[in-house]
């Protein structure tokens, strides 16, 4: 078992950053289209906005689950250059 606290949790680190990465888009989206209803006018019912934001939450996991092996890679070969 890691030293790491999802360690401990019985979740793997790279799907603990991956789920905090998807939570991270749906807090953005949230706050971007909330602000945008205080600020002018609503574009999207509240259910409508909580769809698109866990559509883009899950997107947002799934890409950076998918993806974060080949950046990591990338970086380590562009240090050694």
């Amino acid at each position: 078992m890691s030293g790491y606290p999802s360690g401990k949790m019985g979740l793997d680190p790279r799907l603990m950053s991956a789920l905090l990465w998807g939570l991270v888009g749906v807090l953005s989206v949230l706050v971007l289209v909330f602000g945008y209803a205080l600020a002018l006018e609503p574009i999207v019912s509240i259910p409508g906005t909580i769809a698109i934001a866990l559509a883009v939450g899950s997107s947002v996991s799934i890409g950076a689950y998918a993806l974060e092996p080949r950046l990591a890679a990338w970086a380590a070969d562009r240090t050694t250059e």
